[in-house]
C-alpha cells in the first residue's frame, strides 16, 4: 500500500522553531511529527511513501535514512520549488501511484489514532473518489456532508456558506482531519493548474456529482499542530 505525506508547508505558525527546521522535524514528545506518521502509516499496512518538499525539505531524506524509514519499504520524494497546495502537490506526485490502488494521504502536522486501516477499507468499498476522515469538532471551516455522507459543500470566514449540489436528506458541518484515502482515478480528473487545494478540487468534483465521501472518526484522538501551543504530548 502506498501513501504520501504532506510536508511541504512553511510551518509559519510555529516560529521560531521552523526558522531552522521543516515543519516535519518539530518535536512532539520527544519524536518528530515526520516520525510520528510514518509509524502510524507503517501500522496500517503502508509499505512505499512519497514525501513532498519545500521548506527546508533537504533535512528530511537524511533524517528518514538516519533511521531506516521507520520501518518503510521505499521513500520517494516531491520537491516542490514553489509550494503548490495540498492539491497541486498531489498532482505533482500523480507519477508515484501507478498501481491502480487507493492510498493514504496524510497531513504532516497531525496526529491521531484514526483507524487508518479501516478508512482504506471504505475508500476499497466504494466507487468514491476520495474518502475523508471528518469528525464533528469546532472550526471555522467546516465541510457540509449530506445523509448519505456525501460532500456538497462547506463553509469559510471570507466566503460564508457555499453549497455545490442539493443535499440528500439532511447535511451536517464536519472538521476535516487532514487524512485520507484517496482512489487513482482522481489524477484524470483534476484540471487545476498551479498552486491549489485539494477542496477546491473535492468541491468542483461533487458539484459534477462525483463521490467525495465523509469517513466518521468522532471517537478517535485527533490533534492539529499547526501551532506552538498544540506541541504537547498526545
Amino acid at each position: 500500500m502506498k501513501a504520501m505525506i504532506f510536508a511541504a508547508g512553511r510551518g509559519t505558525r510555529l516560529r521560531p522553531l521552523t526558522d531552522t527546521r521543516p515543519k516535519a522535524l518539530v518535536e512532539v514528545a520527544g519524536r518528530t511529527l515526520l516520525e510520528q506518521v510514518v509509524v502510524r502509516l507503517v501500522e496500517a499496512g503502508v509499505t512505499e511513501a512519497i514525501v513532498n518538499l519545500h521548506h527546508l525539505g533537504g533535512q528530511i531524506p537524511p533524517f528518514l535514512e538516519a533511521h531506516g524509514s521507520f520501518g518503510l519499504r521505499r521513500v520517494v520524494y516531491s520537491d516542490e520549488p514553489a509550494l503548490l497546495g495540498t492539491g497541486g502537490g498531489l498532482k505533482h506526485a500523480a507519477w508515484f501511484f501507478d498501481d491502480g490502488q487507493p492510498f493514504l494521504v496524510h497531513n504532516v502536522d497531525v496526529l491521531s489514532d484514526i483507524d487508518l486501516g479501516a478508512l482504506m477499507r471504505a475508500q476499497s468499498g466504494s466507487q468514491a473518489l476520495a474518502t475523508l476522515a471528518v469528525m464533528a469538532r469546532p472550526t471555522v471551516r467546516p465541510l457540509y456532508f449530506d445523509s448519505a455522507g456525501r460532500l456538497i459543500g462547506r463553509r469559510s470566514p471570507d466566503r460564508g456558506d457555499e453549497f455545490v449540489c442539493a443535499p440528500s436528506g439532511a447535511f451536517e458541518a464536519l472538521g476535516f482531519c487532514g487524512v485520507q484515502a484517496v482512489s487513482p482515478a482522481i489524477f484524470d480528473k483534476i484540471s487545476e493548474v498551479g498552486e491549489f487545494g485539494i477542496t477546491e478540487v473535492y468541491l468542483r468534483l461533487a458539484k459534477a456529482r462525483e463521490d467525495i465521501l465523509a469517513y466518521r472518526v468522532d471517537g478517535a484522538k485527533w490533534r492539529d499542530c499547526g501551532r506552538r501551543e498544540d506541541l504537547r504530548p498526545f
